[in-house]
């Protein structure tokens, strides 16, 4: 089945975020300040690119949801990281409702004709390097399920939350179901509704799911930026450093390599223009 991932980056939507602001210049000036951007940038080339890149299974799309008044500065560096990268487009949208948006970008670039798999993705997570292979093979392990069934949800629990810095990786396992990375639907022909339809912590009230914690999947960021850390009652998370078999065990498992984690996070500014 056709695979598309949607990555909002930076996207000015109308709610969809833990943090309102009273109004769409205030969330640009918010979404847009520069030591945010660099954060941003930083970790979609460290952390969440590298595993995207290195699928064993290639077939698949990413669509990259930016706002039209993103910067061009930024809106360039973010072209840059994404050269090369076939399976990744850039899908430029005005700000609008967020659901609605994000249905209608998915559809756009699926066959509505078929059945799909969609997943979601934060610029600041990371996939394991077989994540589209074994979502495909758990799709064709309950055929029947999608058959009989609109929706079905997939939900990898098993991971890592990671803070990188100039020295490197501070990580430690959890396991946490429908944490919104690592996880996906399957959506039959002619359906509409895509995966953005649905809180991604709410899917198991709209449709039978399926769970995996075999193995980890994922990666979650954690950084000054992230919106659910916005809210003032969530504070930062204790994460102990990785010494070398932990990068390695990372490093094999994500493609990140916390020596370009160290490089990059250790040249970023704290602004630019």
């Amino acid at each position: 089945m056709q695979v598309i991932g949607l990555c909002r980056f930076s996207w000015p939507a109308e709610g969809g975020f833990q943090v309102e602001h009273a109004d769409p210049a205030s969330r640009e000036a918010y979404l847009y300040a520069p030591a945010r951007m660099e954060e941003r940038l930083a970790h979609f080339e460290a952390i969440c690119l590298p595993g995207l890149k290195a699928q064993t299974d290639p077939d698949f799309a990413l669509l990259v949801l930016i706002g039209d008044t993103l910067p061009q500065g930024y809106r360039a560096r973010l072209e840059a990281l994404l050269s090369g990268f076939r399976q990744a487009r850039i899908v430029i949208r005005p700000s609008g409702p967020h659901r609605a948006v994000c249905q209608s970008v998915i559809n756009e670039a699926r066959d509505m004709a078929a059945p799909c798999l969609q997943f979601r993705h934060d610029d600041d997570d990371a996939v394991a390097v077989d994540f589209v292979a074994t979502l495909r093979q758990a799709a064709d392990d309950v055929r029947a399920l999608l058959a009989r069934h609109r929706l079905v949800g997939f939900d990898w629990n098993r991971g890592y939350v990671a803070r990188p810095d100039a020295k490197g990786l501070c990580a430690e396992e959890s396991v946490t179901p429908f944490w919104g990375v690592a996880q996906a639907m399957a959506v039959q022909a002619g359906v509409r509704q895509s995966i953005m339809n649905f809180g991604h912590n709410k899917i198991l009230r709209f449709m039978p799911t399926l769970s995996f914690t075999d193995r980890a999947m994922y990666v979650r960021g954690h950084n000054d930026h992230n919106d659910s850390r916005q809210k003032g009652h969530v504070r930062p998370v204790a994460l102990p450093r990785l010494d070398a078999a932990g990068e390695a065990l990372l490093r094999a498992r994500f493609a990140i390599d916390a020596d370009q984690v160290r490089s990059i996070f250790g040249a970023m500014p704290l602004a630019r223009t």
